[in-house]
């Protein structure tokens, strides 16, 4: 009778590990920033680190990341004020939050409203492992742009609708697009053409352009 396989041990076995994404974290200690760089690059995360708020808005109007790694406390520069601003100009951008403050329950909370997360420095890799797994789970990071692209237009487009009171016969009657087909648009399982997206946005009194932007296009 052959002995039974055993399982490796759990110290040897990989780690579950997420896909790979864009990250990009504002911090002004350069220690920091290399900590950063040396801790998701073998991950297989895209990483840039960046000292200043300029550089970070910058870096996201260059290519807009999966996440943004924001410290609070940056000298000079207010972390809220960052976060805001990053709210302003992409609503949907994952922000975790990161200070060596963690015992400030009032800053905690203040940014638990418009943050995703929020971590203590220092960490560790299972901690913000753990932290990024919850992204992709709960906004769907990772993705190619272009399941991105079809999820994020009919999101979009649902929204629009659903504003007006209107149900998928009614865009449809307004559009011209059939209802079968706008349904499958608004799950996200296919992509509109060029031509519905445009007959759709004019009959929601929408501009395209602004749900290729939600996207992060």
């Amino acid at each position: 009778m052959n002995p039974p396989v055993s399982s490796p041990p759990a110290d040897t076995q990989p780690p579950d590990r997420t896909p790979p994404l864009s990250i990009l974290a504002l911090d002004d200690d350069e220690d920091f920033r290399q900590f950063i760089v040396s801790l998701l690059e073998p991950e297989g995360h895209a990483i840039r680190a960046v000292a200043t708020p300029r550089e970070l808005f910058e870096a996201c109007r260059d290519h807009l990341p999966d996440i943004v790694l924001l410290d609070v406390k940056m000298g000079r520069a207010s972390g809220e004020e960052v976060l805001a601003e990053l709210r302003q100009r992409w609503p949907r951008l994952a922000v975790v939050v990161v200070t060596g403050y963690p015992s400030l329950e009032g800053m905690r909370q203040t940014f638990k409203q418009e943050a995703f997360d929020y971590i203590a420095k220092p960490f560790s890799i299972e901690v913000l492992r753990a932290t990024l797994a919850q992204a992709v789970a709960k906004l769907g990071l990772g993705r190619r742009p272009e399941d991105r692209l079809r999820v994020e237009l009919g999101r979009q487009i649902r929204m629009a609708r659903t504003q007006r009171g209107w149900t998928l016969k009614e865009l449809s009657e307004a559009s011209e697009v059939s209802v079968s087909q706008l349904s499958s648009i608004e799950r996200g399982a296919h992509l509109a053409s060029l031509e519905s997206l445009l007959s759709i946005a004019i009959a929601l009194e929408q501009r395209p352009s602004g749900w290729l932007a939600a996207a992060g296009l």
